[in-house]
């Protein structure tokens, strides 16, 4: 599994890299990037601009978020270690993705933006998220929205449309996620791929004219949706056999589960 992401994510970063606009940033810049930063923002990364640093309140917010993900990871896993295995999975990639998401990479954004550079936090407050378009375009995951704005809407767009290019957007990511979580796993082909394609389907119903009726990409109607849509189905996208044919084999190789 680590290995097809990390395979993944640097087929994506050189890529990204490749299509920068000439740019006379020094050397440091483009190692930063290619090297430490886990964002695909390549332009901006790369500009000079006056970029605000981090307060006081960013470093501690960041600690404070890798804080969570790993005392789940080192206290609240364990203490679970003789429960349910599918339980013991869900926890423990709830404490990697604070470590590393939200924690670890709002840390790296700090740091950078403390050198000067242009690095916006790849995970925008996704729990704001108002409507399902704003969650998935806007708040989770920016690099791999900036990826697939790149390589996949702007080229494909003129040809299928703003509305085919958005499910071919969704059905690759759930491609890639299939690749990464249900072939290492050994089964739940497909599962990954159906979630992305409902998160589709929910955004067309979202953007629907009975859903502007009544509310769904605003306010707390809105919200509602937009929470009930990520997750009611996310037992697709991580499903049994990679909960616990992956993640538990991993956390006991860790030595965080017997």
């Amino acid at each position: 599994m680590w290995g097809l992401a990390i395979f993944i994510y640097a087929i994506s970063k050189g890529l990204s890299w490749t299509q920068r606009s000439s740019s006379s940033a020094p050397v440091w810049k483009h190692v930063i990037y290619l090297v430490v930063w886990p964002g695909m923002d390549v332009d901006p990364f790369l500009s000079v601009c006056n970029v605000s640093h981090p307060t006081l309140a960013d470093w501690i917010f960041a600690t404070f978020k890798l804080g969570c993900g790993m005392s789940i990871l080192l206290l609240v896993v364990p203490a679970l270690a003789g429960a349910n295995r599918y339980l013991v999975g869900w926890i423990g990639m709830l404490g990697i993705v604070f470590a590393l998401h939200f924690g670890l990479f709002h840390l790296i954004s700090n740091l950078c933006r403390q050198l000067g550079l242009n690095a916006v936090p790849i995970m925008n407050w996704p729990i704001a998220s108002q409507s399902l378009t704003g969650f998935w375009g806007k708040r989770w995951n920016l690099a791999f929205r900036d990826l697939t704005y790149h390589f996949l809407f702007r080229p494909l767009v003129r040809y299928i449309g703003p509305a085919g290019t958005l499910m071919a957007g969704f059905l690759v990511s759930g491609l890639v996620h299939d690749l990464v979580i249900s072939i290492p796993a050994g089964g739940g082909y497909g599962l990954p791929t159906c979630y992305f394609l409902i998160q589709g389907t929910a955004i067309f119903a979202e953007r629907s004219q009975w859903g502007r009726a009544i509310g769904l990409g605003q306010g707390v109607r809105g919200w509602l949706f937009c929470l009930v849509s990520v997750l009611a189905p996310c037992p697709l996208l991580f499903h049994k056999s990679f909960v616990c044919g992956v993640i538990v084999p991993f956390l006991q190789v860790i030595g965080l589960v017997k």
